[in-house]
């Protein structure tokens, strides 16, 4: 499993080159993002925090400062706005009240408890949490995501049947714990699946084909 990952990382980087992902200024607006990303596309988030930028620093205590009304409209573009506004100020709050608004200090401590202490929060699923911990806090924990499987499925890792957390396994059991190995193979899993693993998939130019069993 680990040579088969290997190779797809090291195809992947070859033909893409390093992505650099996840686009923000500062690890409180990864957070941000992470919530707003979730059931839409990554055009109409960056939309959304440009708005939320021109009207407030993106700290948590100026996001628990604002109207909620104000914020609904601000993230408007990115869907479920009013679900969205009320689970990021939650999330704000908890930080402003339990942690000073230190994110870091939020995110330290044993990754598996703070895996879960960001699943105990409502809007926060599995891949939301890991992102928040691979992006915003760097640290490895691998963000599995619809991708995720399409890829590993076609190229033959996957059966098919498997949960979330079984696929989420295959690559912390298997990969070296580093968050930049993480950050990066995710990135070019994304891409991958952008560029020429689509729904309808594109086979004749893509860089992993030799290996494929969909190909095969």
């Amino acid at each position: 499993m680990k040579n088969s990952l290997m190779f797809m990382y090291h195809r992947l980087v070859r033909h893409f080159g390093p992505l650099h992902w996840w686009p923000a200024d500062s690890p409180f607006e990864v957070v941000i993002g992470a919530f707003l990303t979730q059931n839409t596309a990554w055009r109409n988030v960056e939309q959304a925090i440009a708005a939320l930028k021109q009207h407030i620093p993106l700290t948590p205590a100026a996001l628990c400062a604002l109207p909620k009304e104000t914020l609904e409209a601000l993230i408007r573009p990115a869907g479920f706005f009013r679900q969205k506004a009320q689970r990021l100020q939650l999330f704000a709050q908890v930080l402003q009240e339990r942690y000073q608004g230190d994110l870091d200090a939020m995110l330290s401590g044993p990754l598996p408890r703070v895996r879960q202490e960001l699943l105990a929060f409502k809007g926060i699923g599995p891949e939301t949490a890991d992102s928040i911990l691979l992006y915003a806090a760097q640290r490895p924990s691998f963000v599995v995501d619809a991708y995720t499987r399409r890829l590993l499925q076609r190229y033959g890792l996957l059966r098919g049947i498997e949960n979330h957390e079984e696929i989420r396994a295959l690559f912390m059991d298997h990969l070296p714990h580093q968050a930049a190995l993480f950050n990066e193979f995710h990135a070019l899993v994304v891409e991958q699946c952008k560029t020429f693993c689509r729904k309808r998939p594109l086979c004749e130019s893509c860089p992993l084909q030799s290996r494929c069993a969909a190909r095969l």
